[in-house]
């Protein structure tokens, strides 16, 4: 089996990369190796995703490609896509096998000859962060979303296998370890069932534990939601200022409580302000970014200009700007009221030019501080320059002779622009 050669690819969120690299690893272990260059594979994984049309679109391309460029290869595909429709997938060119259960991959292993299956990661490719997923599975049903659809069951991790894991990546180098899952904000919530609440492990509680691994790197979470922003979470994260990032993904996708009504949220956009304003009160200068849909159905302009002044409110650093896409299979696709295309372009270039005013301000307030910088890449315009991330999601630049490529270094922030911060190695 030695020279069975393989290839990757994952279309969509940081779960599905999380997912690919545990079956790449698993492989690997039971022989295959990473194809090179123009080599022509045996075996393809596709992992998909089908959170909008052009995804499922992506997700075909990717699959005709492949074996249109490895003519030989069995290709196994998984991810969203293939759970929602697997029939349609079997008739792709070349696809020998559809995974249409993430909790499948053992048994996929197992198949494909692997004895030692692993129960977690320890590279994530040439990457210098790994993303290390903790939970799957989503109950909400938001009138835009497919995935709860194609992702029902509740699944959290062991903290104790999660522990193992980022222990390992951590002494292989990885400085910056992203915990994520489809509902984040809900890890433990079906370990602790029948537990009296003293036992219960939740995100906080495994984050502290992450945080005592004595080893050189630095906690970051994906999204999550505004009611999970909890006082306990916050209190971690203050307590490990030095292992946890002040910087929180909180996902809004409208500043009007009617649009979040029709979208059938959780919250209205007070409640969404008040925990923002409590990281805030409670951590020095924490980073906020967000999602943020423009055009949801029926969506008036005095909606629209409502998301914009909470936006401003809040003050996030990085608004991920999404006009609305209609999802078959989902209630928001049936909604009458559709808006047009001009407009939700238009919504969007303004929104962009309020994300421009609040991270410039973000950024200016960073100024004469100093920041823990994961320093990741020579800057592509200017080879006299590194860039990395700062613990606070921002894009920092720093002199390049003074740096190591994948390592972290204190920077104090001598300047602001609207597309970063510039600073010097303290």
């Amino acid at each position: 089996m030695s020279d069975l050669k393989l290839k990757t690819l994952t279309l969509g969120c940081k779960v599905n990369q999380y997912e690919t690299e545990l079956v790449r690893e698993g492989l690997v272990r039971g022989g295959y190796r990473d194809a090179v260059d123009t080599e022509s594979a045996d075996v393809c994984v596709v992992n998909t995703c089908t959170v909008t049309n052009e995804g499922d679109s992506k997700s075909r391309q990717a699959i005709r490609r492949l074996a249109r460029d490895n003519p030989n290869s069995r290709i196994v595909v998984m991810g969203c896509y293939a759970t929602r429709a697997p029939e349609e997938l079997k008739q792709l060119p070349n696809v020998s096998e559809v995974v249409t259960d993430k909790r499948e991959i053992p048994d996929l292993l197992g198949r494909m000859g692997v004895i030692d299956i692993p129960d977690g990661i320890s590279r994530f490719g040439d990457r210098h962060r790994a993303y290390v997923k903790v939970q799957d599975g989503c109950l909400l049903r938001c009138s835009f979303c497919i995935i709860p659809y194609v992702r029902p069951e509740m699944y959290s991790r062991p903290s104790p296998e999660i522990v193992d894991e980022v222990r390992r990546l951590a002494e292989n180098g990885f400085r910056e370890i992203v915990l994520t899952g489809i509902h984040l904000g809900h890890y433990g919530v079906d370990l602790n069932k029948g537990k009296p609440k003293a036992d219960w492990v939740r995100l906080a509680q495994l984050m502290a534990q992450l945080s005592q691994i004595d080893a050189d790197f630095r906690i970051r979470l994906s999204s999550i939601e505004a009611t999970e922003v909890t006082k306990e979470l916050i209190e971690v994260m203050a307590q490990y200022p030095d292992k946890i990032c002040p910087h929180l993904h909180i996902s809004m996708q409208s500043g009007s409580d009617s649009v979040l009504r029709r979208m059938r949220r959780r919250w209205g956009s007070q409640r969404f302000v008040d925990r923002c304003k409590l990281l805030q009160d409670s951590l020095d200068k924490p980073s906020i970014s967000t999602d943020i849909i423009v055009g949801f159905p029926g969506e008036t302009e005095e909606e629209f200009l409502e998301t914009c002044a909470v936006s401003e409110t809040v003050g996030f650093s990085k608004i991920h700007i999404f006009p609305f896409s209609p999802r078959k299979g989902t209630p928001a696709a049936e909604m009458t009221d559709q808006v047009p295309g001009d407009v939700k372009s238009d919504r969007r270039a303004r929104l962009a030019a309020v994300e421009d005013r609040t991270r410039e301000a973000y950024y200016q307030s960073l100024v004469g501080d100093t920041l823990d910088v994961l320093i990741e890449a020579e800057d592509r315009d200017n080879p006299l320059l590194a860039t990395g991330t700062s613990c606070r999601y921002a894009q920092t630049f720093v002199d390049r002779s003074q740096v190591e490529i994948g390592q972290r270094y204190q920077v104090k922030i001598d300047r602001a622009a609207s597309h970063g911060i510039f600073g010097s190695i303290v």
